[in-house]
């Protein structure tokens, strides 16, 4: 007896998740969601899938990312439109080859914001930088250079002299990683994040995204960072521009063009080292200093300005370890028009580190002609 031959069945498809996924990002267009949150959404589909779903959607621009851990995705304009022609509404659009000038704007309708002066840059959140001479360009120009070229820029001074400002006009793609003595590995390259399930996924840190995304990465007080962590960047920044992640199956990750590496030093800092492993590894370093013209174009009342530049000059010879800088001097502006000028001044004694006070009391004497200082202090009730 012949046994019938019954044909395997064949295996089931994996449900498609890339629309539930676009769908549920568009029901909700300025939401946030994380993996886990999606996964919550749509019960049953793997976190591999949903993960993979939104790469192909910011692949497309139709979602935007923002770091974490964890990542959070939010549709974009492009994948509003693309969900709305999906589900009947037209043509699904895609990115123009180039951009296509818009058209002129009637008289009467503003143009967009308004530069204080010609060749000022807009930073990504919305304040103006305004370009400083260097060599023969501006800051600017020369840091656009440096990163065409391949060439990475070490920006150094005390902390408040503007370097994240320069860093953020000059790339605005960049992605900032704030150093400090207990960074880790895992900050830059990621980790291992629960999920509800009880399980977990690899979270791919700043560096692995501006690697794979061509992007700017700056290590804002690189030098607050122990040497050996330090040490994952640099397979990144030579010829090889790779890494290997042995924590995550030894994936390893390649750059693409437009991945630039750039960190900033704050030389008196305390634990602030420069090794000349890390110094090597950036061929360009520039001195970062307090634009004290800008202060006073920017409406910074010139006592403060005359005392900050005192101040700073006992700072060069290291006669005191701290003195005002433009943070320093626009906050000072802003708290007098605020609380009126004494309490500016009072403020700017009390924010002074407790061994360099009397130094910066003096020279705010001497700027405003003897009137008496005291550091900005509650007093009796009233």
């Amino acid at each position: 007896m012949t046994t019938p031959i019954h044909p395997a069945k064949p295996k089931a498809k994996p449900r498609p998740i890339f629309w539930p996924v676009v769908t549920l990002l568009a029901d909700e267009p300025s939401r946030a969601f994380s993996i886990t949150d999606i996964g919550k959404a749509l019960p049953g589909r793997s976190s591999g899938a949903i993960g993979s779903a939104l790469y192909r959607l910011t692949d497309r621009g139709w979602a935007k990312m923002s770091f974490g851990p964890p990542r959070r995705y939010t549709i974009t304009a492009l994948g509003l439109a693309a969900f709305k022609a999906h589900t009947g509404y037209g043509a699904i659009p895609t990115p123009p080859a180039a951009p296509t000038p818009a058209p002129a704007a009637p008289a009467s309708a503003p143009a967009g914001p308004v530069p204080p002066r010609p060749g000022a840059v807009l930073r990504p959140n919305g304040d103006w930088y305004l370009p400083r001479q260097l060599g023969d360009g501006t800051d600017i120009e020369v840091l656009r250079k440096l990163r065409g070229d391949k060439i990475a820029v070490l920006l150094y001074g005390p902390p408040g002299t503007g370097k994240t400002s320069l860093i953020e006009a000059a790339y605005p793609d960049a992605i900032t990683v704030a150093g400090h003595g207990d960074t880790t590995v895992e900050d830059l390259v990621g980790n291992f994040v629960p999920l509800p399930d009880g399980g977990f996924e690899f979270s791919h840190g700043p560096l692995v995204t501006a690697m794979r995304d061509g992007r700017a990465l700056f290590i804002d007080d690189a030098t607050l960072i122990p040497p050996r962590v330090l040490a994952v960047l640099y397979p990144a920044m030579d010829g090889r521009a790779t890494i290997t992640i042995t924590a995550h199956h030894n994936e390893t990750v390649t750059a693409t063009d437009g991945f630039f590496v750039c960190a900033g030093h704050n030389p008196g800092v305390h634990g602030a080292i420069l090794t000349e492993a890390l110094a090597s590894r950036f061929s360009v370093h520039i001195e970062v200093t307090t634009d004290f013209d800008l202060a006073r174009s920017l409406g910074v009342p010139h006592g403060a300005i005359d005392a900050a530049i005192t101040l700073n000059q006992r700072l060069g010879k290291h006669e005191i370890d701290w003195a005002p800088q433009l943070r320093e001097l626009l906050a000072f502006k802003r708290i007098a028009a605020s609380l009126g000028l004494p309490a500016a001044v009072a403020n700017l004694a009390a924010i002074a580190p407790e061994p360099d006070r009397p130094a910066v009391v003096e020279a705010l004497q001497r700027a405003y002609r003897g009137a008496a200082i005291t550091p900005l202090t509650l007093g009796k009730q009233k």
